[in-house]
């Protein structure tokens, strides 16, 4: 049976260290942020490479999804989807949410703030760019359709404990861990997206999740409004999170 997992993270966070994991098991296919070129082409936001990545991805968000649900890739058992939860703007469909198997990366927000402005100077941004509120939509629609939660997980207790939270993950979503998903050589992956130069370059060095470093300083106060607005949908996701 064909298990295809979306995980829905947000910037500066763990999902591409995740998406390692996925793809060092070799019965998993991986995809790497597919309505990436969607999310562009609708809000018009210059984002590094943006033209590289609308050149390189569909900007239909049909057309991404139809990938999606169709044929795995290589014939793999798995198929794990990376996704930016807020690619999925208002005016993309949601039904085929059912048809897949959610799970929710979650990461404190002056941690996502910190890092994303860091990445990103003198840009204003919108608590709807660090998809925070998307999350907490994505959990309330599956628990709601559905009847069972999507499984959260937070970066901290991931890198605290990499082998007993992917283990907790993958009982949720329904697969057997495996020993590969805790280390994978280091260097870039075809299936990398094509804004893997502009971000990726500490997971290439990678070999496995790095531990968990408290931040080394407080929040910028010049953003503690936006990573307040953020608080409320973390701090639901927290609290159901797996642990």
């Amino acid at each position: 049976m064909t298990v295809r997992i979306a995980m829905w993270s947000g910037p500066r966070n763990i999902s591409t260290a995740m998406m390692r994991a996925w793809e060092n098991r070799p019965d998993t296919a991986v995809i790497d942020e597919p309505f990436y070129a969607c999310y562009l082409a609708e809000t018009g936001l210059d984002h590094p490479g943006r033209e590289e990545v609308i050149a390189a991805q569909p900007t239909d968000w049909r057309a991404v999804v139809a990938g999606l649900t169709g044929p795995v890739p290589d014939g793999r058992d798995i198929y794990f989807q990376k996704h930016m939860a807020q690619h999925l703007l208002p005016g993309m469909g949601r039904d085929w949410l059912g048809g897949v198997t959610n799970a929710i990366l979650i990461r404190h927000p002056d941690e996502v703030v910190a890092s994303y402005v860091q990445r990103r100077p003198g840009v204003d941004v919108a608590p709807e760019e660090l998809g925070f509120p998307q999350q907490l939509e994505i959990h309330e629609r599956v628990t709601e359709e559905t009847g069972t939660p999507p499984p959260v997980l937070d970066a901290k207790d991931v890198l605290e404990d990499p082998q007993r939270m992917l283990g907790l993950l993958c009982v949720a979503v329904g697969v057997p861990f495996s020993e590969a998903m805790l280390s994978w050589p280091a260097g870039s992956r075809d299936s990398d997206g094509v804004w893997a130069h502009h971000w990726y370059a500490a997971v290439e060095q990678s070999t496995g999740f790095a531990p968990y470093r408290a931040p080394a300083e407080p929040l910028d106060p010049a953003w503690r409004p936006l990573a307040d607005a953020c608080m409320p949908a973390y701090r639901h996701l927290h609290q159901v999170r797996l642990r």
